[in-house]
């Protein structure tokens, strides 16, 4: 139910997206017939002029679902994957276009909201999820206290690959290493609880194992230098 729910909320912003290209056509092709001052024309722009990236819990599914991109995935909650895709694969770097969704592991995912909503961020909003079988909820938004399972700022993480790669984070981008490997990160997208059935590979469950002992130990280890 929750991904036909999602499937539908996919496909009424991809039509909005079309319109708004088909609108900006149409005021393109009739420029020199429609004074550029009349009101209904100005209106028709502002309007047009910013497209409201809507996010909330339904916008979330399994990870498996979005558009493998070598060890993460994405998708574009505005219906243009293919520009998202683009600039995903573009080997120097791109600016990602609005509405793009990336994700790693299931439970953190970043989204290029509207042009001005985040300044700092270049417009990325970044979520910490809780997922179970029947979905996501939003624990975190934002970037000031949105932080990993290691306690650390995704944000900062994230704000070396600033200029470059629009914040996106892979080897050689400068960001600082996260303190787990490629086998972890799939084992978790393989095991994400809204896919339904987990498709393990040979090694996951270890990998799991070992994610969760350093998670518990990280924890630990917080607590001490808190209380002491």
């Amino acid at each position: 139910m929750d991904m036909n729910i999602n499937m539908y909320h996919k496909l009424v912003n991809q039509i909005k997206y079309t319109l708004m290209l088909v609108c900006f056509t149409s005021l393109s092709v009739n420029a020199e017939t429609i004074p550029a001052n009349a009101p209904e024309v100005a209106d028709i722009k502002d309007a047009l002029a910013t497209i409201v990236v809507n996010v909330d819990e339904i916008s979330f599914s399994c990870i498996r679902d979005m558009t493998p991109v070598r060890h993460f995935y994405v998708d574009n909650l505005l219906g243009d994957i293919e520009s998202t895709l683009a600039a995903a694969n573009a080997p120097e770097g791109a600016i990602y276009p609005e509405g793009s969704v990336v994700q790693l592991v299931p439970t953190e995912v970043m989204v290029k909201r509207e042009s001005g909503t985040f300044p700092a961020t270049g417009d990325w909003e970044f979520f910490e999820l809780e997922v179970n079988e029947k979905g996501s909820t939003i624990a975190k938004r934002g970037f000031v206290d949105v932080v990993n399972r290691f306690d650390g700022n995704c944000f900062s993480c994230h704000a070396p690959a600033r200029e470059k790669w629009d914040f996106i984070c892979e080897s050689g981008h400068g960001c600082d290493p996260i303190p787990i490997d490629h086998k972890m990160t799939g084992a978790l997208q393989r095991s994400d609880p809204r896919c339904g059935e987990a498709e393990p590979e040979d090694g996951d469950w270890m990998a799991l194992f070992k994610l969760k002992s350093m998670v518990t130990i990280g924890l630990t280890k917080k607590w001490i230098e808190e209380k002491f």
